[in-house]
């Protein structure tokens, strides 16, 4: 089989993917700073986000990211902390309440019924923050 070539457009599209961690790790800082020098704090030393294992976000690849965007700011010298959520719902059709290990689900685990709700596991925002 011949190598495949890559195109500009594939260039881009791989890119593209790598890249969808540091946009949510520039989001996640702005919005501290912004906190942060709102209520009048000087130093970002932790920020805790939780994340929802079908969330679509790589907690590894959100950790690089962060480390790369902080520098230069408040958040110079701060450490993330990530909270991975499970998924978990609830069955319509056995009335029961399940935790997954896997990031999605699409029918209840217990009787295999599609008529679940999503409890847990889409979560993206900021915990808390320690500042100073």
């Amino acid at each position: 089989m011949p190598a495949r070539k890559l195109t500009r457009k594939r260039k881009r599209g791989w890119l593209r993917n790598k890249m969808h961690e540091v946009s949510i790790a520039q989001s996640l800082l702005k919005i501290a700073v912004e906190n942060c020098e709102k209520n009048g704090y000087k130093r970002i030393e932790t920020i805790k986000v939780k994340v929802g294992r079908a969330s679509g976000v790589m907690a590894d690849a959100l950790l690089f990211a962060f480390d790369a965007v902080k520098i230069g700011s408040i958040a110079d010298k701060a450490s993330l902390n990530i909270e991975e959520i499970p998924v978990s719902g609830f069955c319509e059709s056995c009335n029961k309440n399940f935790t997954v290990d896997e990031a999605f689900v699409i029918y209840c685990p217990i009787c295999g019924n599609i008529s679940i709700r999503m409890e847990t596991g889409r979560e993206l925002h900021i915990e808390e923050m320690d500042v100073f």
